[in-house]
């Protein structure tokens, strides 16, 4: 099926470093596309940021046949995710993620949603994107707090699933820090395999997928703690600390 027409959903910082590359991209297709722009971060999260996303795609004339683009981090991802499963009760979402931790995490496996006042991504649709595009390009741009931090989510596949993934960690350490293209590319590769065979055994997370939430349960109380201020991926690493001390 054809598209009709592209709806961008990035952010405020994305957008000014990516978003004309992706309308040109769009453009040499012959899509006709829009962008809307939100606020970086969790803040980005609400339902008063949900129906502003919705109304966009609505004025950007986004029909069955059209699609919306997630630009961004995890934040993006989750809102926008979410945004295309709600409107016209579902149109189809393509993830770009420009963050290490969406690239290895949260853009796989169809999770979305928005914060409510108490709780993290409390409200919310499982809806599987149609195609995520992960290009490692993009993360020249990434602060390196984001970059380093995502290694929280990637050292918990490591000791949670894949023991040949943590010696690999171990010896290409260097390289990984450095943002060396030959070493991230089988290290976010991996990852993104093995969170979709989870989410292909159990996308509704009813027991086996339980496995992608360790340290998650402090990490997540964490971020609520900081106003989410707290990096997720920082998080995750303090909470994965604080289930080993139990």
């Amino acid at each position: 099926m054809g598209v009709t027409a592209a709806a961008v959903v990035t952010d405020e910082t994305v957008g000014r470093l990516w978003g004309e590359a992706l309308q040109d991209g769009l453009a040499r297709c012959g899509v006709r596309a829009s962008t809307y722009a939100v606020q970086p971060g969790e803040r980005a999260k609400t339902l008063a940021q949900l129906e502003q996303v919705v109304g966009f795609l609505e004025s950007a004339a986004i029909d069955r046949r059209g699609v919306v683009i997630a630009l961004g981090g995890g934040s993006v991802g989750d809102l926008a995710g979410f945004a295309a499963a709600v409107w016209l009760r579902g149109v189809r979402c393509v993830q770009v993620p420009t963050s290490l931790l969406a690239m290895v995490d949260s853009s796989i496996g169809g999770k979305t949603g928005v914060n409510s006042a108490r709780t993290k991504n409390a409200i919310g649709a499982f809806w599987q994107p149609s195609l995520v595009v992960s290009d490692l390009a993009v993360l020249e741009t990434l602060p390196e707090g984001d970059y380093r931090a995502a290694f929280g989510e990637i050292v918990k596949y490591a000791v949670a699933m894949d023991p040949e993934l943590a010696r690999r960690l171990e010896s290409d350490g260097d390289g990984l820090l450095r943002r060396s293209e030959e070493a991230l590319e089988p290290v976010v590769a991996r990852c993104v395999e093995l969170k979709a065979q989870v989410v292909a055994a159990d996308e509704r997370e009813g027991g086996f997928r339980a496995i992608l939430n360790y340290g998650h349960t402090v990490g997540h109380a964490v971020e609520s703690a900081s106003g989410y201020a707290a990096l997720h991926g920082r998080a995750v690493a303090f909470g994965m600390d604080a289930a080993r001390r139990r």
